[in-house]
């Protein structure tokens, strides 16, 4: 019994101590998910990828739509096409299928190349404002995702969002 109490009152002395230690650092914590959803830059980034990609993303819903449209002239029509008419038609049709999936393919690598590209800028810019407050601010340490909890108290996601749209 002596000996349990004296591992308690150690615990709560060590508990004591470091809560008067931790009452010391300045801690903050930024959420990278919504200051890349939030942040002006990141908006403006957004909005470049769409401008940049609209052209091939026209261009794939045109072949779709001639993919449907062949899909469906076969459908109602195929019964009554002439075998070699048909077989054509059939052949046209996976060939435009196959031209749809390579460039469905291509423009989704091509447009996660380029977000990635856009996010690791970002990011950049990010850390660097981030740093700046951390200076200015004095903080000890300054977290971000992935976090299992941070408090709203210490959350200055909020400041950095407002950083990166004055820049």
């Amino acid at each position: 019994m002596k000996r349990t109490s004296t591992w308690l009152f150690a615990a709560v002395l060590l508990m004591t101590s470091g809560a008067g230690l931790a009452a010391d650092y300045k801690i903050g914590f930024v959420n990278t998910e919504r200051l890349f959803r939030e942040a002006a830059p990141a908006k403006r980034a957004q909005q470049k990828l769409e401008k940049e990609f609209a052209a091939r993303d026209a261009d794939i819903q045109r072949l779709s739509k001639q993919v449907r449209d062949l899909q469906a002239l076969l459908d109602k029509d195929g019964p009554t096409l002439a075998e070699s008419e048909r077989r054509n038609k059939e052949r046209d049709l996976a060939n435009q299928s196959r031209d749809l999936q390579r460039m469905q393919r291509e423009a989704r690598e091509d447009l996660n190349l380029r977000r990635n590209e856009e996010l690791a800028s970002l990011q950049e810019r990010a850390n660097k404002v981030i740093q700046q407050i951390a200076n200015d601010e004095k903080f000890d340490l300054i977290l971000q995702d992935p976090v299992v909890f941070a408090s709203q108290r210490i959350d200055i996601t909020e400041k950095v969002i407002k950083a990166l749209a004055d820049k």
